[in-house]
């Protein structure tokens, strides 16, 4: 039996509800809700029905994230420019909401213009204070800040004119340790005395170091690293005076990086660590904890659970339920009384089409120099795993990220349309170890690719992919893997979708933002130094704009006008290599948005246009259909190639 085809509104449109937040003091719960198409706050009272709730915020631009303070005084949120990545901070009282029959106002803390805001810490024993880091003064490094939120009063704690790149805080919300970063990328940790900063580790360009917290009488710090001989992030515990250093724990098998520490901020005691590598391992330190993570385990058989948010006193808590083919659910837990009671399904349409959704496998498979490649792969509802169409669907980063277990819109919309979705963890992706991580250095187009191009022959070897229904697709270093594949190994791909991916390494690196200046050296490490005859030739010859007369295939371009780290320059070019060699190319171009869409109406269109593009390629179904906005804003974006 084949799925019906599935509403691309399901996957892509906003979600009824989605972000549940208690307030701290267990009394609100805040979340997101479409308002006028963008997802902006709501808030009610905790036993009020969500139906009761007040419209909090008035946002054009969908937020990347909101949060409440200690205090249940204030929410914070920050959202950019159209896309352009210079963050605000901004904030407003949800209780004026209760008390008068108006919008609250929604004040800018950080109302500067082309200036980055990084949020720093978060006060809990002031909690009308913020630190932040702006970069007003130098678009490239960012001064350290106290904000006052009541009244967006700024102070300047520290300027930054020695290349630093980080502050860490320890429980009593004192400055310890600032980061410091060199041109050749290597970061020293400085220990902070009153005003002297005392050197007590450094890692080099290819090495991760982090501190996550505290000891609970702030006389040492957790530290994670992989310096040295070590391969997996490992977590030890560091004395700052001293510098002794004390392992604490690695990944009991041995796989994977150090994943998470989770700390009681009640206790300051550590709750539990974990590991992901299938799916997340958790090792608990905490009994109570760990007792009721297994009982909501047992309530929901099958699935995975999450924590969301909590109160104040660590007692009551928002979950999420989730799998790779089940509709998540939000559920408020009480630990004490083990009461669990149902909030929200985000996509309730998803729930009623669930049983045709379909499960993400992982698989493994080697490279061309045998090294053994992770990845996940999805097989339609439905159909046999044999002589399928295929997408590959390529991760960005591309070094440090990696994809994951679980539902993604995407994944399952293109296996409901009927196309298997292969999601190679190449080479360079995160979590495996550094020595995985760092094999991708200097290997764009290179071994990285073959790391793609060695999945799709595996599927081939084993009779799940039909060789001539193949197409790559992905977004950021998905997108250059993307025309890398079309370029390199044209006979391999029937079609490719790139979404905001370079293609020119040159340009790339000639455009990044100011602010990236600490990362040159990592960037250089990845594809080559641009200032050496050496980098020149490696980065020329993993460019594929310089191999564009190679592409055989028709070929998607998306794109956002705003983007501040793939320019709307490396589509440009790639268009207009393209056409004046007669090749096939569509073009879309959204001018309010940035890397990668946010505003949902721009998502339906992309989507639209995508299994539009697809179908005849593959073979696969097509929704025709859809809302007259989506489809005015889809004839919108779309460019006629001859005018670029």
């Amino acid at each position: 039996m084949n799925a019906p085809i599935i509403d691309r509104d399901i996957f892509f449109g906003n979600p009824e509800i989605s972000g549940g937040q208690l307030s701290p003091d267990g009394q609100f719960i805040s979340f997101m809700k479409a308002h006028e198409g963008i997802m902006n706050i709501w808030i009610k009272k905790f036993d009020e029905p969500f139906e009761n709730a007040k419209l909090l915020t008035y946002s054009k631009r969908p937020m990347y994230g909101y949060f409440w303070t200690h205090d249940s005084k204030y929410i914070l949120f920050v959202k950019d420019e159209n896309g352009d990545e210079n963050i605000n901070v901004f904030a407003v009282n949800p209780l004026e909401v209760f008390f008068n029959d108006r919008l609250p106002e929604s004040r800018n803390l950080t109302p500067l213009k082309d200036v980055q805001a990084q949020i720093q810490m978060v006060s809990r024993i002031n909690p009308d204070v913020l630190m932040i880091a702006l970069n007003d003064r130098d678009p490239a490094w960012h001064d350290l800040y106290e904000l006052k939120i009541s009244t967006g009063e700024l102070t300047l704690v520290q300027e930054n004119n020695d290349r630093i790149t980080g502050y860490t805080f320890d429980w009593d919300e004192n400055l310890r340790i600032v980061y410091q970063t060199d041109e050749k990328g290597n970061t020293v940790t400085l220990y902070k005395q009153g005003e002297q900063l005392t050197p007590i580790y450094e890692t080099a360009v290819t090495e991760q170091a982090y501190i996550p917290s505290w000891t609970p009488d702030n006389s040492a710090f957790y530290l994670v690293s992989n310096k040295g001989d070590l391969n997996l992030l490992t977590l030890f515990l560091m004395d700052p005076a001293t510098c002794e250093i004390t392992k604490i724990e690695s990944d009991p098998e041995d796989s994977v990086d150090f994943g998470e520490l989770s700390i009681s901020e009640l206790t300051r005691e550590i709750i539990l660590t974990s590991y992901t590598d299938v799916k997340t391992r958790r090792y608990f330190k905490n009994k109570d904890r760990e007792a009721d993570f297994n009982y909501l385990l047992a309530q929901f058989p099958g699935r995975e659970i999450s924590y969301q948010s909590a109160t104040n006193d660590e007692k009551k808590f928002l979950i999420s339920v989730w799998g790779d083919k089940f509709a998540p659910d939000a559920y408020f837990f009480n630990s004490e009384t083990k009461e669990l009671i149902f909030q929200y399904t985000p996509r309730p349409k998803l729930k009623e089409v669930e049983q045709f959704l379909a499960p993400m496998t992982p698989i493994s498979y080697p490279s061309s120099d045998g090294l053994e490649i992770p990845a996940y792969l999805t097989i339609p509802y439905g159909k046999d795993s044999q002589n399928l169409p295929i997408i590959v669907l390529v991760h960005g980063g591309p070094k440090g990220p990696r994809d994951y277990w679980g539902f993604s819109s995407t994944v399952q919309f293109l296996a409901n349309r009927g196309y298997a979705v292969l999601q190679p963890n190449f080479r360079a992706s995160g979590g495996y170890g550094k020595e995985f991580l760092n094999a991708g250095d200097l290997q764009w187009g290179k071994l990285m690719q073959d790391d793609i191009t060695w999945g799709v022959k595996y599927l081939i070897d084993h009779g799940i992919a039909d060789r001539s229904k193949v197409v790559i697709m992905g977004g950021s270093y998905g997108g250059y893997a993307t025309l890398a594949g079309l370029t390199f190994t044209p006979d391999m791909y029937a079609a490719g979708i790139d979404i905001v991916g370079p293609s020119n390494i040159f340009t790339l690196l000639d455009s990044i933002p100011a602010y990236w200046e600490a990362g040159k050296a990592f960037l250089y490490g990845m594809v080559g130094d641009p200032n050496t005859e050496e980098g020149q030739n490696l980065i020329r010859e993993a460019s594929p704009l310089f191999k564009a007369d190679q592409i055989n295939c028709p070929l998607l371009i998306i794109q956002g006008a705003n983007d501040p780290r793939v320019k709307q320059a490396e589509a440009d070019q790639i268009v207009v290599a393209l056409r004046e060699k007669g090749k096939q190319v569509n073009y879309m171009l959204a001018d309010d948005e940035g890397h990668g869409f946010a505003k949902p109406v721009n998502n339906m269109a992309m989507y639209a246009e995508i299994e539009r593009f697809l179908a005849p390629i593959l073979g696969g179904h097509y929704q025709e259909d859809m809302p007259e906005e989506v489809a005015q804003r889809l004839k919108e974006m779309m460019v006629d190639v001859d005018s670029i």
